[in-house]
């Protein structure tokens, strides 16, 4: 099976791979030159390590360039204190449900305004949730821990749960992450979290979640159905092409983009700064000894040989319905967040969209990386953005203001 099951998925794919600072940056393009046509301002890149939290990642760089195109100052502000309040509503949550829910690291971009709305923001210098040891964010540990930990508690070896699981499941929290100041002083103001986030200008209710599948109907809500959309998290259902029209339309008006997309295809190649979807080898084409060669390889062998590619390539043409089929056989999913903040072209003149990532700048773009428009079409699971930067016809079917 190409994935197995989706906690799998988060501790590969969200988890940066290419954590490791030992690792020299690779010059290498892979044969494409990408030309930038528009890039918007963008804080800088972070590193979220060895940890699963790219949704959070990616919608607090959104929040950070938002505040940026707003023409607010360029802020740095803490991943580590949404995540921390996900893991206790979501701990709630699974006990609840007698954990016949997810818990793991993974969430959702709509995480993100879920803390911002209910329980604030933290600066990063505020909060930023190393305290054990650690000079970058490593999670394993952590998780191991609470996940266990509610394992004991719904297991209900007292018969019933007791009045103190939480208290207990917050000190772990505490001991790993910081315990929360319930006020702080930033640039000689004294804010709570929550007048802090209010400080920043920002509604997070102008802002929607869209997606595009043909299981639902479409200019309607539904909760994608994905693990780590714990809080049953409501996406606005189009067409892929107006999906696309949305990004494109973003981009020009100045609005960043978040991307929650599938990035364990071949042709994802983040050292190398590309995604793209080339079209499968087709051995009928092959002759003679070319032939030969070829179906003596493994089926990996082959695999890896259709994206043994040098440049720009032709792409396969996505429909809705390829599309569809991809996510219902499970070919697509929901592995990793990230920040579209551009469009570029190849030397051949092919449109990309320029991807802001949090796997650090140990790569030849320096943490950025350019997706093909085939790839978006057929491996985006979702994306996240300013109502206002919705076309107005699309806006109007979906029943916005």
């Amino acid at each position: 099976m190409k994935r197995i099951i989706s906690a799998i998925v988060v501790a590969t794919a969200c988890v940066s791979a290419f954590a490791d600072n030992s690792v020299e940056k690779n010059d290498s393009t892979g044969g494409f030159v990408f030309t930038d046509v528009k890039v918007l301002n963008t804080t800088s890149v972070k590193d979220q390590n060895k940890s699963g939290t790219c949704w959070c990642f990616a919608g607090t760089s959104f929040f950070e360039d938002e505040i940026l195109r707003k023409g607010g100052a360029e802020l740095d502000l803490s991943e580590m204190y949404t995540v921390r309040q996900c893991y206790i509503d979501k701990a709630e949550k699974y006990v609840r449900m007698y954990g016949s829910m997810n818990f793991a690291a993974g969430g959702s971009v709509l995480d993100v305004p879920y803390v911002w709305k209910r329980y604030g923001a933290l600066p990063e210098s505020v909060y930023g949730g190393l305290e054990y040891g650690e000079e970058k964010h490593i999670h394993g540990e952590l998780d191991a821990v609470l996940k266990g930990y509610l394992d004991a508690v719904i297991q209900k070896p007292n018969k019933r749960i007791s009045t103190s699981w939480r208290k207990g499941f917050e000190a772990i929290l505490d001991a790993y992450l910081g315990k929360v100041p319930e006020t702080f002083e930033y640039e000689g103001v004294e804010y709570t979290p929550k007048s802090y986030a209010e400080s920043l200008g920002l509604n997070v209710d102008e802002y929607a979640a869209i997606t595009s599948f043909t299981h639902h109907p479409y200019y309607e809500q539904f909760a994608v159905e994905v693990a780590d959309n714990w809080l049953w998290g409501q996406y606005y259902n189009v067409p892929m092409e107006e999906m696309k029209a949305i990004v494109d339309t973003a981009i020009e008006k100045g609005y960043p983009v978040v991307w929650a997309a599938d990035v364990s295809e071949g042709g994802f190649k983040w050292i190398k700064g590309y995604a793209v979807m080339p079209k499968p080898t087709n051995s009928e084409d092959l002759e003679g000894t070319e032939l030969a060669r070829w179906v003596k390889l493994s089926d990996k062998e082959r695999a890896n040989k259709q994206f043994d590619i040098d440049g720009p390539c032709e792409e396969i043409e996505v429909t809705q319905e390829m599309r569809q089929e991809m996510f219902d056989r499970q070919e697509t999913t929901d592995d990793h967040g990230m920040e579209i903040v551009g469009i570029a072209t190849d030397q051949k003149g092919n449109r990309y969209y320029k991807v802001k990532n949090s796997w650090d700048t140990n790569q030849v773009y320096d943490g950025f990386f350019y997706v093909s428009e085939p790839y978006f079409l057929a491996k985006t699971v979702d994306i996240y953005v300013n109502k206002e930067a919705i076309p107005t016809e699309i806006k109007q079917k979906l029943g916005l203001k």
